[in-house]
């Protein structure tokens, strides 16, 4: 994906996020962040422009995504709080077809199923403990992936097994089909993000990562 200088961030201020905003800045790309808290952000970089808003918010998204190139999405669904993940991304196709913005990637968890998988006994008991522990999660991220798949744009959909938050960098295996490793870093993924948005490998497509 080619002429990319400007990315908006949903997320970003989370613990998986910051580690995002400092590769695409490591990178050489601007970052547009969508904050509810900007007071509590500390990354300080001139290549960061904040909007204070909700992902909820059809006018916070589209505020954030104006003169973007790209969207990457790492919101993760807080306990007690209005499910975000499918409310977040049809704001955020909303604003991209207004925008003609095309490319767009989020994270999501093993649980999510596609026509294409073939999980593994491990990988499906996961999904069925988040099915039955976390159904209305379970349900909102499910129809992201339906939201997704009736769209037109090039949307990539990161699916990764437990997130170990260090600085650390391994080999990650890409399958399109079962997640074949346990956990993963928040560095890796937010590499694997980056490069994909750059590189598209993984169009419309849901690959699962982990570190080997």
């Amino acid at each position: 994906m080619k002429n990319i200088s400007k990315v908006a961030v949903l997320g970003g201020g989370g613990r998986t996020g910051k580690y995002l905003v400092k590769q695409l800045l490591k990178n050489g790309f601007s970052v547009k962040l969508l904050l509810r808290n900007p007071d509590n952000f500390t990354i300080q970089n001139s290549k960061i422009e904040i909007i204070k808003g909700d992902a909820l918010s059809e006018e916070s998204v589209s505020l954030l995504l104006g003169d973007c190139q790209a969207v990457i999405n790492t919101i993760g669904q807080r306990m007690g709080e209005p499910m975000v993940a499918s409310g977040a991304t049809k704001n955020v196709l909303n604003a991209m077809d207004a925008y003609g913005i095309q490319r767009y990637l989020l994270l999501a968890g093993l649980n999510i199923d596609t026509p294409f998988d073939k999980k593994s006994l491990k990988t499906i008991m996961a999904t069925d403990w988040m099915k039955t522990n976390f159904p209305e999660i379970q349900k909102d991220r499910q129809f992201t992936y339906d939201l997704l798949s009736s769209s037109k744009i090039d949307w990539t959909q990161v699916r990764v097994p437990l997130i170990v938050f260090s600085d650390e960098s391994n080999e990650i295996s890409v399958n399109l089909e079962d997640c074949l490793g346990d956990k993963i870093t928040a560095l890796d993924i937010s590499k694997f993000l980056v490069k994909e948005m750059v590189e598209s490998n993984y169009i419309r497509q849901s690959p699962f990562i982990s570190a080997i």
